[in-house]
């Protein structure tokens, strides 16, 4: 059931709490008396004109989105914590019971499909979830196309940063951006994780074919020209793979250690990732590197030291997000079943994860260990619901009256 109902009486509420008090103070409370009790009476033959009463504030979108996050039970809270891969049955109970934040699709979810057939599901999961949904995708161009590899969908896949950059500088990378998200939005999809901000320009590197090839600076005027044009087109963006790849393997398959400096990170990874947040991306998914000058012990994706720096130094105030916890890199470092309650005490916001009905108790319980508290997983609830509705996913009661905060 949609909370529509709900908003309207938390909005009530919100503004009752807001309207000045009715009564003056009574005799016998301890309270002067005001300069207008003191005031001699009206002469007879004329009337008293009430003041109207000031209009309340109203309130201001934090407030709303913490009302919302206040009537939400525990498993609401912990489900919109994770990012789940789209399963290929039960999609609905899942949306219905687990209360994920999202839904990821991939490959498999858009072969042998026809894209009226995904508008059509993906219409009926936002119907079924009490909570809209993040619906997202990797549709990076090049090798990581998930819709447009399919001619279903698309006629010729999109192209990679790099061939685009060849063929028509920052403009052809602008109007594909916008190409791309408006494709993608059509087929119900919110979210394109993307783009790539990872510094490299060795063709022998992992990352090399999915990056823009270029050094830092050009890489990062890439990053902002890309996030421009999806939020122009309303499309949310992600950020990856927080703190930069460098040359590193490819940890889908296993353990990638990068030893480099801080002030290697300083002075080129961090300035794409940079240039995406200053140009508003809502999310920044963190890898799975073990990256020694941060934290020689855990993969970034686990380490408080990662988000840490991401927020501090780079002054990201959006939703920070794990790689998927499902790859080989993250196991090494886990007990079975404990990978989400790590990354969120170590301050990510969202988890990618194909369990979520192992992650969501798992989490629930961590609360009730203290191993994690409701004060710090509030912070990240409130993160993920304020992107949806910077989305549009979410509307609150009073939105034309709402202030920002």
């Amino acid at each position: 059931m949609r909370r529509g109902v709900l908003w309207a009486l938390l909005l009530s509420f919100l503004l009752a709490s807001c309207a000045p008090a009715g009564a003056p103070a009574g005799e016998g409370s301890g309270q002067e008396p005001s300069q207008s009790a003191m005031a001699p009476a009206p002469e007879a033959g004329t009337s008293a004109q009430p003041q109207p009463a000031p209009e309340p504030e109203p309130p201001t979108q934090e407030e709303l989105l913490q009302a919302m996050v206040d009537t939400m039970t525990p498993e609401e809270k912990a489900g919109q914590l994770f990012w789940v891969r789209l399963p290929e049955t039960g999609w609905d109970e899942l949306a219905r019971e687990w209360h994920p934040g999202g839904f990821l699709l991939f490959g498999r979810d858009f072969k042998n499909r026809t894209p009226e057939e995904l508008r059509t599901l993906l219409a009926s999961l936002q119907e079924t979830s009490p909570i809209p949904l993040l619906l997202g995708v990797d549709e990076e161009g090049g090798t990581v196309v998930r819709a447009s590899y399919y001619p279903a969908f698309r006629a010729e896949k999109f192209r990679s940063p790099q061939a685009l950059f060849a063929a028509g500088g920052l403009e052809a990378v602008r109007a594909d951006a916008l190409d791309k998200s408006a494709f993608l939005l059509d087929l119900g999809l919110n979210v394109n994780l993307a783009p790539v901000c990872d510094v490299s320009t060795d063709p022998a590197d992992f990352i090399y074919a999915r990056a823009f090839g270029q050094d830092a600076q050009a890489t990062a005027e890439y990053a902002d020209t890309v996030v421009s044009a999806m939020g122009e087109a309303g499309i949310g963006s992600v950020l990856k793979h927080f703190p930069g790849y460098g040359s590193n393997r490819d940890t889908h398959t296993g353990i990638a250690v990068d030893q480099r400096p801080l002030e290697q990170f300083r002075q080129s990874d961090f300035l794409p990732f940079q240039a995406g947040i200053d140009a508003g991306a809502g999310g920044v998914l963190v890898s799975h590197n073990i990256v020694t000058c941060l934290d020689p012990e855990l993969p970034a994706s686990l380490s408080p030291a990662s988000y840490q720096v991401l927020r501090e130094e780079l002054g990201f105030e959006g939703v920070a997000m794990t790689d998927d916890l499902d790859m080989d890199a993250v196991q090494k470092y886990v007990e079975e079943g404990t990978a989400p309650v790590m990354a969120l005490q170590a301050g990510a916001d969202l988890v990618l994860t194909s369990d979520p009905q192992g992650g969501i108790p798992s989490v629930l319980e961590a609360v009730e260990t203290g191993a994690l508290t409701w004060d710090r997983l509030d912070q990240s609830v409130l993160r993920v619901l304020r992107w949806k509705l910077q989305l549009g996913l979410l509307s609150l009661p009073g939105a034309e009256d709402v202030q920002t905060s």
